[in-house]
């Protein structure tokens, strides 16, 4: 009789990466390319990231939709930028997934107590691990606020607090290359 196999995760390990703080510089509510400036060592850090076998996926809470400081249109395409400069240093995100929704919102369809998406809830990393067929044991979240560490306990990964300084040198360390 044949053993019977071991039942192994084939899904892929992620990296999901807070945006403003950790790939980008938190110049409050930045929605425009011209307000933009990527964290020093961000491109690299994807990159490195990418090439250890990692899908990196970007989860970042973005209340200026529903304090209408700019609309969601703006937010996707603001993003979309980001994903460009990455990759201009050889970083692949493999998805973008963004929380407009806030308790303190000026913009009704945006208005959410409590929304499950908004971090420090877990559901930008579970739709995430869903879609992307992620096996969250491999996996962990690099974020540069509490309310990051607390969605990656509640998702059931590692969260990793960086505080600035460049970004590409804290992976390293953080990996052990």
């Amino acid at each position: 009789m044949a053993p019977i196999p071991v039942a192994m995760s084939n899904g892929v390990p992620a990296v999901f990466l807070d945006r403003d703080g950790v790939l980008i510089e938190d110049t409050g509510y930045p929605h425009l390319e011209s307000q933009l400036r990527m964290m020093p060592g961000a491109g690299e850090a994807v990159r490195r990231l990418n090439r250890l076998g990692y899908l990196c996926v970007i989860v970042t809470n973005q209340s200026g939709v529903a304090r209408g400081l700019f609309t969601e249109q703006q937010m996707h395409a603001f993003n979309q930028v980001i994903v460009r400069r990455l990759a201009l240093a050889g970083g692949r995100i493999g998805a973008v997934y963004a929380c407009p929704y806030h308790s303190e919102g000026r913009v009704e369809a945006y208005l959410h107590p409590d929304h499950p998406d908004r971090k420090p809830n877990p559901g930008m990393l579970l739709r995430a691990a869903a879609d992307h067929n992620i096996d969250m044991a491999r996996s962990f979240m690099i974020g540069d606020q509490p309310s990051d560490m607390e969605a990656a306990r509640r998702a059931g990964v590692s969260g990793f607090r960086f505080e600035g300084g460049n970004l590409d040198d804290f992976v390293r360390d953080l990996l052990g290359h």
